[in-house]
Protein backbone atom coordinates (compact mmCIF):
# COMPACT_ATOMS: atom_id res chain seq x y z
CA UNK A 1 0.00 0.00 0.00
CA UNK A 2 2.89 2.33 0.86
CA UNK A 3 4.37 1.70 -2.57
CA UNK A 4 1.06 2.67 -4.19
CA UNK A 5 0.89 5.92 -2.22
CA UNK A 6 4.51 6.68 -3.09
CA UNK A 7 3.83 6.06 -6.79
CA UNK A 8 0.73 8.30 -6.69
CA UNK A 9 2.74 11.02 -4.97
CA UNK A 10 5.48 10.88 -7.62
CA UNK A 11 2.90 11.03 -10.43
CA UNK A 12 1.13 13.97 -8.77
CA UNK A 13 4.41 15.89 -8.40
CA UNK A 14 5.27 15.16 -12.03
CA UNK A 15 1.89 16.53 -13.15
CA UNK A 16 2.38 19.70 -11.12
CA UNK A 17 5.87 20.24 -12.53
CA UNK A 18 4.63 19.61 -16.08
CA UNK A 19 1.70 22.00 -15.61
CA UNK A 20 4.01 24.70 -14.29
CA UNK A 21 6.45 24.21 -17.18
CA UNK A 22 3.58 24.38 -19.67
CA UNK A 23 2.22 27.48 -17.98
CA UNK A 24 5.65 29.18 -18.08
CA UNK A 25 6.00 28.27 -21.74
CA UNK A 26 2.54 29.66 -22.55
CA UNK A 27 3.36 32.89 -20.74
CA UNK A 28 6.61 33.23 -22.67
CA UNK A 29 4.85 32.68 -26.01
CA UNK A 30 2.18 35.20 -25.00
CA UNK A 31 4.93 37.68 -24.10
CA UNK A 32 6.35 37.33 -27.63
CA UNK A 33 2.90 38.08 -29.03
CA UNK A 34 2.46 41.17 -26.87
CA UNK A 35 5.86 42.58 -27.81
CA UNK A 36 5.27 42.08 -31.54
CA UNK A 37 1.62 43.14 -31.62
CA UNK A 38 2.28 46.22 -29.46
CA UNK A 39 4.91 47.31 -31.95
CA UNK A 40 2.49 46.71 -34.81
CA UNK A 41 -0.13 48.84 -33.01
CA UNK A 42 2.40 51.66 -32.68
CA UNK A 43 3.09 51.48 -36.40
CA UNK A 44 -0.57 51.14 -37.37
CA UNK A 45 0.01 47.78 -39.07
CA UNK A 46 -2.70 45.11 -38.63
CA UNK A 47 -1.46 41.51 -38.39
CA UNK A 48 -2.72 38.82 -40.74
CA UNK A 49 -5.22 36.21 -39.58
CA UNK A 50 -4.02 33.00 -37.90
CA UNK A 51 -2.97 30.29 -40.35
CA UNK A 52 -5.08 27.20 -40.98
CA UNK A 53 -4.22 23.75 -39.67
CA UNK A 54 -3.18 22.69 -43.19
CA UNK A 55 -0.73 25.57 -43.47
CA UNK A 56 0.62 25.10 -39.94
CA UNK A 57 1.17 21.38 -40.48
CA UNK A 58 3.34 21.86 -43.55
CA UNK A 59 5.10 24.94 -42.18
CA UNK A 60 6.15 23.45 -38.87
CA UNK A 61 7.35 20.19 -40.45
CA UNK A 62 9.54 22.13 -42.88
CA UNK A 63 10.79 24.67 -40.34
CA UNK A 64 11.61 22.09 -37.66
CA UNK A 65 12.73 19.06 -39.66
CA UNK A 66 13.24 20.18 -43.27
CA UNK A 67 10.86 17.36 -44.15
CA UNK A 68 7.34 17.17 -45.55
CA UNK A 69 4.71 15.30 -43.55
CA UNK A 70 3.72 12.00 -45.12
CA UNK A 71 0.22 11.50 -46.46
CA UNK A 72 -0.66 9.43 -43.38
CA UNK A 73 0.70 12.09 -41.01
CA UNK A 74 -1.27 14.78 -42.81
CA UNK A 75 -4.50 12.79 -42.59
CA UNK A 76 -4.06 12.13 -38.86
CA UNK A 77 -3.29 15.74 -37.96
CA UNK A 78 -6.08 17.22 -40.07
CA UNK A 79 -8.60 14.71 -38.70
CA UNK A 80 -7.73 15.50 -35.06
CA UNK A 81 -10.05 17.74 -33.06
CA UNK A 82 -7.61 18.09 -30.16
CA UNK A 83 -7.34 21.61 -28.77
CA UNK A 84 -3.60 21.19 -28.15
CA UNK A 85 -2.73 19.34 -31.34
CA UNK A 86 -0.34 22.05 -32.56
CA UNK A 87 1.61 22.04 -29.29
CA UNK A 88 1.70 18.25 -29.31
CA UNK A 89 2.97 18.17 -32.91
CA UNK A 90 5.81 20.53 -32.02
CA UNK A 91 6.86 18.27 -29.14
CA UNK A 92 6.69 15.20 -31.37
CA UNK A 93 8.91 16.84 -34.01
CA UNK A 94 11.61 17.60 -31.44
CA UNK A 95 12.05 13.85 -31.00
CA UNK A 96 12.34 13.07 -34.70
CA UNK A 97 15.88 12.27 -35.98
CA UNK A 98 15.18 14.69 -38.83
CA UNK A 99 15.13 17.54 -36.30
CA UNK A 100 18.78 16.92 -35.45
CA UNK A 101 19.63 16.27 -39.12
CA UNK A 102 18.13 19.55 -40.28
CA UNK A 103 19.59 21.76 -37.58
CA UNK A 104 22.99 20.10 -37.94
CA UNK A 105 22.79 21.15 -41.60
CA UNK A 106 22.12 24.75 -40.52
CA UNK A 107 25.02 24.77 -38.08
CA UNK A 108 27.41 23.06 -40.47
CA UNK A 109 26.69 25.81 -43.03
CA UNK A 110 27.63 28.35 -40.39
CA UNK A 111 30.72 26.40 -39.26
CA UNK A 112 31.95 25.81 -42.86
CA UNK A 113 32.06 22.01 -42.50
CA UNK A 114 33.73 21.04 -45.75
CA UNK A 115 36.44 18.55 -46.72
CA UNK A 116 37.88 20.51 -49.62
CA UNK A 117 38.97 24.11 -50.23
CA UNK A 118 38.83 26.52 -48.46
CA UNK A 119 38.17 24.73 -45.14
CA UNK A 120 40.16 21.63 -46.07
CA UNK A 121 38.99 19.61 -43.08
CA UNK A 122 39.33 16.37 -45.10
CA UNK A 123 36.72 13.57 -44.92
CA UNK A 124 37.67 11.97 -41.57
CA UNK A 125 37.45 15.26 -39.71
CA UNK A 126 34.24 16.25 -41.51
CA UNK A 127 32.55 13.06 -40.36
CA UNK A 128 33.72 13.53 -36.76
CA UNK A 129 32.73 17.21 -36.66
CA UNK A 130 29.28 16.67 -38.19
CA UNK A 131 28.57 13.74 -35.91
CA UNK A 132 29.50 15.82 -32.86
CA UNK A 133 27.31 18.75 -33.95
CA UNK A 134 24.35 16.50 -34.71
CA UNK A 135 24.71 14.60 -31.42
CA UNK A 136 24.89 17.85 -29.47
CA UNK A 137 21.66 19.05 -31.08
CA UNK A 138 19.92 15.69 -30.69
CA UNK A 139 20.81 15.60 -26.97
CA UNK A 140 19.96 19.30 -26.57
CA UNK A 141 23.40 20.25 -25.24
CA UNK A 142 23.16 23.67 -23.51
CA UNK A 143 24.27 26.34 -25.94
CA UNK A 144 26.97 27.77 -23.65
CA UNK A 145 28.57 24.32 -23.43
CA UNK A 146 28.26 23.89 -27.20
CA UNK A 147 30.09 27.17 -27.82
CA UNK A 148 32.72 26.63 -25.12
CA UNK A 149 33.55 23.20 -26.51
CA UNK A 150 34.47 24.69 -29.88
CA UNK A 151 36.22 27.77 -28.52
CA UNK A 152 38.42 26.07 -25.91
CA UNK A 153 39.02 22.47 -27.08
CA UNK A 154 42.46 21.05 -27.80
CA UNK A 155 43.46 17.72 -29.31
CA UNK A 156 43.29 15.67 -32.50
CA UNK A 157 40.88 16.84 -35.17
CA UNK A 158 39.91 13.18 -35.71
CA UNK A 159 39.34 12.37 -32.03
CA UNK A 160 38.30 15.67 -30.43
CA UNK A 161 35.77 16.85 -32.99
CA UNK A 162 35.15 20.43 -31.71
CA UNK A 163 38.76 21.43 -32.44
CA UNK A 164 37.80 21.41 -36.09
CA UNK A 165 36.34 24.85 -35.42
CA UNK A 166 39.94 26.09 -35.54
CA UNK A 167 40.82 24.02 -38.58
CA UNK A 168 37.88 25.06 -40.80
CA UNK A 169 39.55 28.39 -41.46
CA UNK A 170 41.34 29.28 -44.70
CA UNK A 171 43.67 31.55 -42.70
CA UNK A 172 44.90 30.66 -39.23
CA UNK A 173 46.37 34.00 -38.18
CA UNK A 174 44.94 35.38 -34.91
CA UNK A 175 43.00 38.19 -36.64
CA UNK A 176 41.35 35.72 -39.04
CA UNK A 177 40.44 33.43 -36.14
CA UNK A 178 38.96 36.35 -34.22
CA UNK A 179 36.94 37.38 -37.30
CA UNK A 180 35.34 33.93 -37.52
CA UNK A 181 34.72 33.75 -33.77
CA UNK A 182 32.94 37.12 -33.89
CA UNK A 183 30.84 36.11 -36.89
CA UNK A 184 29.86 32.72 -35.47
CA UNK A 185 29.17 33.49 -31.82
CA UNK A 186 28.53 37.24 -31.81
CA UNK A 187 26.87 37.76 -35.20
CA UNK A 188 29.35 40.57 -35.87
CA UNK A 189 31.52 41.40 -38.88
CA UNK A 190 34.89 42.65 -37.72
CA UNK A 191 35.75 44.29 -41.05
CA UNK A 192 33.78 47.32 -39.81
CA UNK A 193 35.67 47.45 -36.47
CA UNK A 194 38.52 49.78 -35.66
CA UNK A 195 41.95 48.15 -36.29
CA UNK A 196 42.88 48.32 -32.59
CA UNK A 197 39.64 46.49 -31.65
CA UNK A 198 40.33 43.71 -34.15
CA UNK A 199 43.88 43.32 -32.91
CA UNK A 200 42.80 43.41 -29.27
CA UNK A 201 40.41 40.50 -29.79
CA UNK A 202 42.97 38.65 -31.93
CA UNK A 203 45.34 38.59 -28.95
CA UNK A 204 43.10 35.98 -27.28
CA UNK A 205 43.88 33.58 -30.15
CA UNK A 206 47.59 34.27 -30.52
CA UNK A 207 48.50 31.09 -28.64
CA UNK A 208 46.53 28.67 -30.80
CA UNK A 209 49.03 26.11 -32.09
CA UNK A 210 48.79 23.48 -34.83
CA UNK A 211 50.95 20.42 -35.42
CA UNK A 212 50.68 17.36 -37.62
CA UNK A 213 50.98 13.67 -36.75
CA UNK A 214 52.05 10.53 -38.57
CA UNK A 215 48.43 9.81 -39.47
CA UNK A 216 47.26 11.12 -42.86
CA UNK A 217 45.67 14.57 -42.54
CA UNK A 218 45.47 14.40 -38.75
CA UNK A 219 46.33 17.62 -36.94
CA UNK A 220 46.57 18.60 -33.29
CA UNK A 221 45.15 21.93 -32.11
CA UNK A 222 46.62 23.06 -28.78
CA UNK A 223 47.46 25.94 -26.45
CA UNK A 224 51.04 26.97 -27.18
CA UNK A 225 52.32 29.21 -24.32
CA UNK A 226 55.41 30.10 -26.34
CA UNK A 227 53.25 31.97 -28.86
CA UNK A 228 51.49 35.33 -28.60
CA UNK A 229 49.98 37.78 -31.03
CA UNK A 230 52.46 40.31 -32.37
CA UNK A 231 51.25 43.34 -34.33
CA UNK A 232 52.36 42.69 -37.92
CA UNK A 233 53.07 46.40 -38.39
CA UNK A 234 54.80 47.42 -35.15
CA UNK A 235 56.23 43.96 -34.38
CA UNK A 236 55.20 44.46 -30.74
CA UNK A 237 52.98 42.22 -28.59
CA UNK A 238 49.32 43.29 -28.63
CA UNK A 239 47.43 43.65 -25.36
CA UNK A 240 44.27 41.58 -25.16
CA UNK A 241 41.14 43.69 -25.34
CA UNK A 242 37.59 42.41 -25.15
CA UNK A 243 35.01 43.70 -27.65
CA UNK A 244 33.48 45.84 -24.87
CA UNK A 245 36.82 47.66 -24.48
CA UNK A 246 38.02 45.91 -21.32
CA UNK A 247 41.78 45.20 -21.31
CA UNK A 248 42.72 41.76 -19.95
CA UNK A 249 46.17 40.84 -18.65
CA UNK A 250 46.84 37.36 -19.96
CA UNK A 251 48.63 34.70 -17.95
CA UNK A 252 51.55 32.84 -19.49
CA UNK A 253 50.21 29.55 -18.10
CA UNK A 254 46.48 29.90 -18.83
CA UNK A 255 44.95 29.47 -22.27
CA UNK A 256 43.64 32.95 -23.19
CA UNK A 257 40.76 31.33 -25.06
CA UNK A 258 39.32 30.49 -21.63
CA UNK A 259 39.34 34.15 -20.64
CA UNK A 260 37.58 35.15 -23.84
CA UNK A 261 34.99 32.35 -23.53
CA UNK A 262 34.21 33.33 -19.92
CA UNK A 263 33.47 36.87 -21.05
CA UNK A 264 31.58 35.80 -24.17
CA UNK A 265 29.00 33.49 -22.60
CA UNK A 266 28.15 36.13 -19.98
CA UNK A 267 27.77 38.92 -22.55
CA UNK A 268 24.49 40.13 -23.99
CA UNK A 269 25.74 39.74 -27.54
CA UNK A 270 26.25 35.98 -27.10
CA UNK A 271 22.57 35.35 -26.31
CA UNK A 272 21.39 38.07 -28.70
CA UNK A 273 23.22 36.43 -31.58
CA UNK A 274 21.81 32.93 -31.24
CA UNK A 275 18.19 33.89 -30.46
CA UNK A 276 18.31 36.32 -33.39
CA UNK A 277 19.55 33.52 -35.67
CA UNK A 278 16.82 31.16 -34.49
CA UNK A 279 14.19 33.85 -35.09
CA UNK A 280 15.68 34.39 -38.57
CA UNK A 281 15.71 30.66 -39.34
CA UNK A 282 12.06 30.22 -38.26
CA UNK A 283 10.50 33.52 -39.39
CA UNK A 284 12.61 34.30 -42.45
CA UNK A 285 13.96 37.59 -41.14
CA UNK A 286 16.08 38.50 -38.14
CA UNK A 287 15.07 40.88 -35.39
CA UNK A 288 18.45 42.31 -36.34
CA UNK A 289 18.76 41.89 -40.07
CA UNK A 290 20.94 40.56 -41.63
CA UNK A 291 21.13 37.91 -38.92
CA UNK A 292 24.94 38.03 -38.87
CA UNK A 293 25.32 41.82 -38.96
CA UNK A 294 24.85 42.95 -35.35
CA UNK A 295 26.30 46.45 -34.89
CA UNK A 296 25.40 49.74 -33.25
CA UNK A 297 24.22 51.36 -36.49
CA UNK A 298 22.02 48.36 -37.40
CA UNK A 299 19.56 48.38 -34.48
CA UNK A 300 17.05 45.59 -33.80
CA UNK A 301 13.58 46.04 -35.26
CA UNK A 302 12.16 45.22 -31.82
CA UNK A 303 14.77 45.67 -29.08
CA UNK A 304 12.38 44.55 -26.32
CA UNK A 305 11.70 41.27 -28.16
CA UNK A 306 15.41 40.57 -28.63
CA UNK A 307 16.12 41.27 -24.95
CA UNK A 308 13.23 39.08 -23.83
CA UNK A 309 14.33 36.09 -25.91
CA UNK A 310 17.91 36.50 -24.68
CA UNK A 311 16.79 36.52 -21.05
CA UNK A 312 14.64 33.44 -21.67
CA UNK A 313 17.69 31.64 -23.08
CA UNK A 314 19.83 32.44 -20.05
CA UNK A 315 17.02 31.65 -17.57
CA UNK A 316 16.51 28.24 -19.23
CA UNK A 317 20.22 27.42 -18.80
CA UNK A 318 20.86 28.01 -22.50
CA UNK A 319 18.24 25.52 -23.65
CA UNK A 320 17.87 26.20 -27.39
CA UNK A 321 14.77 24.04 -27.62
CA UNK A 322 13.08 26.34 -25.14
CA UNK A 323 13.59 29.20 -27.59
CA UNK A 324 12.29 27.14 -30.51
CA UNK A 325 9.33 26.06 -28.42
CA UNK A 326 8.15 29.49 -27.29
CA UNK A 327 8.54 30.95 -30.79
CA UNK A 328 6.77 28.06 -32.53
CA UNK A 329 3.87 28.18 -30.06
CA UNK A 330 3.43 31.93 -30.42
CA UNK A 331 0.60 33.51 -32.38
CA UNK A 332 3.21 35.50 -34.27
CA UNK A 333 4.77 32.37 -35.76
CA UNK A 334 1.33 30.95 -36.51
CA UNK A 335 0.10 33.96 -38.50
CA UNK A 336 -0.98 33.37 -42.10
CA UNK A 337 1.36 34.41 -44.89
CA UNK A 338 -1.55 36.04 -46.74
CA UNK A 339 -1.37 39.80 -46.34
CA UNK A 340 -4.23 42.18 -45.67
CA UNK A 341 -4.70 45.73 -46.91
CA UNK A 342 -2.79 47.17 -43.99
CA UNK A 343 0.32 44.99 -44.02
CA UNK A 344 0.94 44.51 -47.74
CA UNK A 345 4.17 46.52 -47.67
CA UNK A 346 5.43 45.29 -44.30
CA UNK A 347 8.64 43.30 -44.70
CA UNK A 348 10.25 43.86 -41.30
CA UNK A 349 7.72 43.88 -38.46
CA UNK A 350 6.42 40.28 -38.52
CA UNK A 351 2.80 41.15 -39.22
CA UNK A 352 2.60 37.93 -41.23
CA UNK A 353 4.67 34.84 -41.96
CA UNK A 354 7.13 35.75 -44.70
CA UNK A 355 6.97 33.50 -47.76
CA UNK A 356 10.31 32.06 -48.87
CA UNK A 357 11.51 29.35 -51.20
CA UNK A 358 12.47 25.96 -49.83
CA UNK A 359 16.20 25.49 -49.43
CA UNK A 360 17.89 23.36 -52.09
CA UNK A 361 18.34 20.34 -49.80
CA UNK A 362 14.79 20.48 -48.46
CA UNK A 363 13.31 20.85 -51.95
CA UNK A 364 15.07 17.86 -53.49
CA UNK A 365 14.35 15.72 -50.41
CA UNK A 366 10.66 16.63 -50.70
CA UNK A 367 10.60 15.70 -54.39
CA UNK A 368 12.35 12.40 -53.65
CA UNK A 369 9.95 11.61 -50.79
CA UNK A 370 6.92 12.25 -52.97
CA UNK A 371 8.24 10.27 -55.96
CA UNK A 372 9.98 7.54 -53.92
CA UNK A 373 13.30 8.16 -55.68
CA UNK A 374 16.87 8.90 -54.64
CA UNK A 375 19.62 11.29 -55.71
CA UNK A 376 23.33 10.82 -56.42
CA UNK A 377 25.87 13.05 -54.67
CA UNK A 378 29.61 13.37 -55.25
CA UNK A 379 32.58 15.71 -54.90
CA UNK A 380 34.44 17.27 -57.81
CA UNK A 381 37.73 16.77 -55.99
CA UNK A 382 37.32 13.70 -53.78
CA UNK A 383 40.31 13.01 -51.51
CA UNK A 384 39.72 10.18 -50.98
CA UNK A 385 36.56 9.32 -52.92
CA UNK A 386 33.56 9.57 -50.59
CA UNK A 387 30.73 7.08 -51.10
CA UNK A 388 27.25 8.43 -50.36
CA UNK A 389 24.55 5.75 -50.04
CA UNK A 390 21.75 6.15 -52.57
CA UNK A 391 19.08 6.55 -49.92
CA UNK A 392 20.94 9.28 -48.04
CA UNK A 393 18.82 12.39 -47.69
CA UNK A 394 20.29 15.71 -48.74
CA UNK A 395 19.77 17.29 -45.30
CA UNK A 396 22.02 14.55 -43.85
CA UNK A 397 25.02 15.35 -46.06
CA UNK A 398 27.86 16.19 -43.71
CA UNK A 399 30.34 17.55 -46.24
CA UNK A 400 29.87 20.82 -48.10
CA UNK A 401 32.11 19.42 -50.86
CA UNK A 402 29.60 16.67 -51.63
CA UNK A 403 26.93 18.07 -53.93
CA UNK A 404 24.77 17.50 -57.01
CA UNK A 405 23.74 19.56 -60.05
CA UNK A 406 20.32 20.17 -58.46
CA UNK A 407 21.80 21.47 -55.20
CA UNK A 408 24.15 23.78 -57.08
CA UNK A 409 21.34 25.07 -59.31
CA UNK A 410 19.05 25.81 -56.38
CA UNK A 411 21.56 27.79 -54.33
CA UNK A 412 23.02 25.47 -51.75
CA UNK A 413 25.75 27.42 -49.89
CA UNK A 414 29.35 26.50 -50.74
CA UNK A 415 30.31 26.86 -47.03
CA UNK A 416 33.21 29.16 -47.82
CA UNK A 417 32.53 32.10 -45.48
CA UNK A 418 29.89 31.22 -42.86
CA UNK A 419 27.67 34.13 -43.90
CA UNK A 420 23.91 33.52 -44.01
CA UNK A 421 23.86 35.19 -47.44
CA UNK A 422 25.84 32.30 -48.94
CA UNK A 423 22.58 30.40 -49.27
CA UNK A 424 20.88 31.75 -52.38
CA UNK A 425 17.11 31.17 -52.31
CA UNK A 426 16.37 33.71 -55.03
CA UNK A 427 14.32 32.04 -57.81
CA UNK A 428 15.83 31.99 -61.29
CA UNK A 429 14.62 31.16 -64.79
CA UNK A 430 16.99 28.16 -64.87
CA UNK A 431 15.33 26.74 -61.77
CA UNK A 432 11.86 27.23 -63.23
CA UNK A 433 12.86 25.52 -66.47
CA UNK A 434 14.34 22.61 -64.54
CA UNK A 435 11.15 22.06 -62.56
CA UNK A 436 8.92 22.52 -65.62
CA UNK A 437 10.87 20.88 -68.40
CA UNK A 438 13.59 18.52 -67.22
CA UNK A 439 13.72 14.76 -67.66
CA UNK A 440 15.15 14.68 -64.12
CA UNK A 441 11.79 15.66 -62.61
CA UNK A 442 9.70 13.80 -65.19
CA UNK A 443 11.47 10.49 -64.58
CA UNK A 444 11.06 10.88 -60.84
CA UNK A 445 7.28 11.28 -61.21
CA UNK A 446 7.07 8.31 -63.59
CA UNK A 447 8.97 6.20 -61.07
CA UNK A 448 6.14 6.36 -58.52
CA UNK A 449 3.19 4.65 -60.19
CA UNK A 450 1.25 4.76 -56.93
CA UNK A 451 1.41 8.56 -56.95
CA UNK A 452 -0.38 8.70 -60.31
CA UNK A 453 -3.06 6.21 -59.23
CA UNK A 454 -1.73 2.72 -59.92
CA UNK A 455 -1.72 -0.06 -57.34
CA UNK A 456 -1.45 -3.84 -57.28
CA UNK A 457 -4.68 -5.71 -56.53
CA UNK A 458 -4.44 -9.13 -54.94
CA UNK A 459 -6.03 -11.97 -56.94
CA UNK A 460 -7.72 -14.95 -55.32
CA UNK A 461 -7.03 -18.50 -56.40
CA UNK A 462 -4.09 -20.19 -58.14
CA UNK A 463 -2.76 -20.35 -61.68
CA UNK A 464 -2.49 -23.49 -63.83
CA UNK A 465 0.68 -24.55 -62.01
CA UNK A 466 -1.01 -24.30 -58.62
CA UNK A 467 0.85 -21.14 -57.57
CA UNK A 468 -0.95 -18.22 -55.97
CA UNK A 469 -1.92 -15.70 -58.60
CA UNK A 470 0.30 -12.64 -58.79
CA UNK A 471 -1.25 -9.26 -57.96
CA UNK A 472 -2.58 -7.48 -61.03
CA UNK A 473 -2.27 -3.86 -62.00
CA UNK A 474 -5.28 -1.77 -61.03
CA UNK A 475 -6.14 1.91 -60.77
CA UNK A 476 -7.59 3.96 -57.96
CA UNK A 477 -10.61 6.04 -58.91
CA UNK A 478 -9.43 9.50 -60.10
CA UNK A 479 -11.05 11.10 -57.02
CA UNK A 480 -8.82 9.09 -54.67
CA UNK A 481 -5.73 9.65 -56.81
CA UNK A 482 -6.25 13.41 -56.74
CA UNK A 483 -6.80 13.43 -52.99
CA UNK A 484 -3.65 11.37 -52.42
CA UNK A 485 -1.63 13.68 -54.67
CA UNK A 486 -2.69 16.79 -52.78
CA UNK A 487 -1.95 15.20 -49.41
CA UNK A 488 1.45 13.94 -50.59
CA UNK A 489 2.58 17.13 -52.33
CA UNK A 490 0.77 20.00 -50.59
CA UNK A 491 -0.11 18.33 -47.26
CA UNK A 492 -3.80 19.20 -47.60
CA UNK A 493 -7.02 18.05 -49.27
CA UNK A 494 -7.98 19.61 -52.61
CA UNK A 495 -10.68 22.24 -52.64
CA UNK A 496 -13.93 21.47 -54.48
CA UNK A 497 -12.84 23.61 -57.43
CA UNK A 498 -9.41 21.98 -57.59
CA UNK A 499 -10.99 18.53 -57.53
CA UNK A 500 -13.40 19.42 -60.34
CA UNK A 501 -10.58 20.80 -62.51
CA UNK A 502 -8.34 17.77 -61.97
CA UNK A 503 -11.21 15.31 -62.53
CA UNK A 504 -12.10 17.00 -65.79
CA UNK A 505 -8.50 16.62 -66.95
CA UNK A 506 -8.45 12.92 -66.02
CA UNK A 507 -11.72 12.26 -67.87
CA UNK A 508 -10.57 14.09 -70.99
CA UNK A 509 -7.17 12.37 -71.14
CA UNK A 510 -6.57 9.25 -73.23
CA UNK A 511 -4.01 7.90 -70.76
CA UNK A 512 -4.42 7.48 -67.01
CA UNK A 513 -0.64 7.52 -66.56
CA UNK A 514 -0.16 10.71 -68.57
CA UNK A 515 -3.01 12.43 -66.77
CA UNK A 516 -1.58 11.46 -63.38
CA UNK A 517 1.94 12.58 -64.33
CA UNK A 518 0.66 15.91 -65.65
CA UNK A 519 -1.38 16.69 -62.52
CA UNK A 520 1.48 15.68 -60.20
CA UNK A 521 3.95 17.72 -62.25
CA UNK A 522 1.63 20.71 -62.15
CA UNK A 523 1.38 20.50 -58.35
CA UNK A 524 5.17 20.22 -57.99
CA UNK A 525 5.46 23.47 -59.92
CA UNK A 526 3.03 25.45 -57.80
CA UNK A 527 4.34 28.18 -55.52
CA UNK A 528 2.47 26.41 -52.75
CA UNK A 529 4.89 23.47 -53.07
CA UNK A 530 8.14 25.29 -53.86
CA UNK A 531 7.72 27.90 -51.12
CA UNK A 532 7.24 27.88 -47.36
CA UNK A 533 4.16 29.89 -46.51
Amino acid sequence: MKLLYRWLFVVAVAWVVADRAESAQSKASARIDRLVFNKLDELGIPPSDPCSDEVFLRRVYLDMTGTLPTRKEARLFLASNGTNKRDELIEDLFERPEFADYWALKWCDLLRVKAEFPSKLWPNAVQAYHRWVRTALFNNMPYDEFARAMLTSSGSNFRVAPVNFYRAMPKREPESIAQIVALTFMGMRTDSWKPEDRKGMAAFFGSVGYKGTAEWKEEIVFFDPTKSYVDPETKKPVEARLPDGTVIELSSTRDPRLDFSDWLVDSNVFAHNVVNRIWYWLLGRGIVHEADDIRDDNPPQNAALLDFLSKELVASNYDLRHIYRIILNSKVYQLASIHNEGNLSDEANFSRYYVRRLGAEVLIDAICQITKTTESYSSQIPEPFTFIPEKERSIKLSDGSITSPFLDLFGRPPRDTGYESERNNTPSSSQKLHMLNSSHIQLKILNNKELVGMYFEKQDGTDKKGNAKKPRTAWHPPEKTIENMYLSILSRYPTAQEKRTALAYFHESDSRTEAGVDVAWALLNTKEFIYKH
